[in-house]
């Protein structure tokens, strides 16, 4: 017996920014299967790219509360990178679809505690980044195993919180973005086929470590590689938020050729990724499933890349916060096709859109909206970490504010006039008004110890801190011989950069 209800493939990235795509007009990055899923001629009848989908906390783990349960870092408690913070007591994105008939399936990247809470899954293959600590062995790790590699997803000496590339060591079936995309099209040919599906795969990759196979790197040996771009506000150091200056200043060796090197190597991460989906969109196509498949392609969080002398994620500037957002509505004609939707929309969508696109009631906990309504947010707010790299967001309309508390730092951006944030206009007296708009929206998301940012109904922020570098003694956390176990550690420990 079969079912006509739309099955669910909700696919997950982390550190993708929204601007790496050849439909986004990239002008080196090679990604030909996302780009039809954009422009739905070739794999399905319908697509839409947001342009400005964010990441409400750019950071993997209160990230992944947010998808998960259509909830706020405000509501769901994490804003910082908690990594023992059980989920929510809310119905999650899986329960939901179980509890109205579907089989909901995972693969890859959870980032959950405890690792094997299922969240509402019937279950979970997992793939945590060689995290023991925690507590579990995960089903990646058992692979290598299989393949006669135990304890070996790390040997290649690359740290999964800094910048050093080598090509993979391994077979190319133990790397963790083929594993990923065949467990995945096993999942869904294993499939109940009296029940819809609800699947869920996520890609660690192009999260460092930067280890793409040598095949891809070749593959960008004739393209030329965009040049990180620098905005006028950024290259004076003395004179950055202190937040910047931790960043920027823990990566000065980074620089010229060797950032141009680094993008390659992440470039070829991203395109192994988008050749992998074909298997799995062609295991839909082969078992006549993919017409009925609603298809969302999304990223917890972008990588600034060098742009600005900044790295990685934690921050607000459109290469971290931006995320691609490719829906496709299957059988539904509501999604378009060959369409651009510019309204803003934010991880906390995604579980109301899905839900509405198969027809499920949505929670009463969810704060998030159906992408698919007609009447858009106004604003979307952003929060990220506590304490002196504290930083908040605004999006209104073309204009961004972001905010640092430690030394009371605004910046403002013109998004739709310069997307690549090169000129600060906070001290333009011209856009005085705008600013002012945009903060009385930033003053009405703050709450708990952010509230004292606010005096006379202004914003006053905390005194200035002076920077100082830090000691590396451990590499940002570079990982070592997992075979035999590694002894467990305290799990709370934050060891490089999450």
């Amino acid at each position: 017996m079969s079912t006509n209800r739309p099955h669910v493939l909700l696919i997950s990235t982390d550190h993708w920014s929204a601007p790496l795509l050849g439909a986004a007009q990239h002008p080196s990055i090679q990604t030909p299967t996302l780009d039809a899923l954009a422009r739905s001629g070739t794999l399905a009848r319908s697509g839409t790219r947001y342009t400005n989908a964010y990441a409400e906390c750019p950071v993997c783990i209160p990230a992944r509360r947010t998808l998960m349960t259509g909830t706020t870092p405000r509501t769901h408690g994490d804003r910082i990178f908690k990594t023992t913070e059980p989920m929510p007591r809310v119905p999650t994105l899986a329960q939901t679809f179980r509890d109205a008939g579907y089989q909901a399936y995972a693969v890859g990247k959870l980032h959950v505690y405890p690792q094997r809470d299922r969240i509402g899954f019937d279950d979970v293959i997992l793939d945590e980044e060689g995290r023991p600590h925690l507590g579990a062995i995960d089903d990646y790790d058992i692979h290598l195993a299989d393949q006669g590699h135990a304890g070996e997803g790390f040997t290649h000496g690359m740290s999964n919180n800094e910048y050093s590339f080598r090509p993979w060591h391994l077979p190319e079936n133990c790397h963790a973005t083929n594993w990923a995309a065949r467990t995945m099209s096993r999942m869904i040919r294993r499939r109940d086929p009296t029940r819809p599906g609800f699947w869920y795969l996520s890609f660690r990759h192009p999260h460092p470590p930067l280890v793409p196979l040598q095949s891809y790197l070749d593959l960008y040996r004739d393209i030329d590689i965009d040049a990180a771009h620098i905005g006028d506000w950024s290259r004076d150091f003395d004179n950055l938020p202190h937040a910047l200056k931790v960043i920027q200043g823990a990566n000065t060796h980074l620089r010229g050729d060797e950032i141009l090197r680094i993008r390659r190597a992440f470039y070829a991460l991203c395109t192994h990724i988008d050749h992998q989906l074909r298997m799995v969109i062609g295991t839909l196509r082969e078992e006549d499933l993919l017409d009925n498949t609603i298809i969302c392609f999304t990223a917890d969080h972008g990588d600034m890349l060098g742009n600005h002398g900044l790295w990685a994620k934690r921050l607000y500037y459109e290469h971290a916060a931006n995320i691609p957002m490719i829906l496709l509505g299957g059988a539904d004609g509501r999604v378009e096709h060959h369409a651009i939707d510019e309204r803003l929309v934010g991880w906390q969508d995604v579980m109301p859109t899905l839900l509405d696109l198969a027809g499920i009631d949505i929670p009463d906990s969810v704060e998030g909206r159906s992408m698919l309504e007609e009447k858009p947010r106004q604003y979307l707010y952003g929060e990220c970490g506590e304490g002196p790299t504290a930083t908040r967001m605004i999006r209104a309309g073309q204009y961004k504010l972001i905010y640092y508390p430690v030394g009371n730092r605004a910046q403002l951006f013109d998004i739709e006039n310069d997307p690549r944030e090169l000129h600060d206009l906070a001290g333009d007296e011209n856009y005085a008004p705008t600013l002012d708009h945009l903060a009385g929206h930033l003053q009405s998301e703050l709450y708990g110890g952010d509230e004292a940012w606010v005096a006379d109904g202004r914003l006053v922020g905390l005194p200035d801190q002076q920077w100082t570098p830090r000691p590396n003694r451990n590499l940002s956390g570079v990982r070592g011989i997992h075979y035999p176990h590694p002894p467990e550690i305290n799990a709370e420990k934050t060891v490089g950069m999450p």
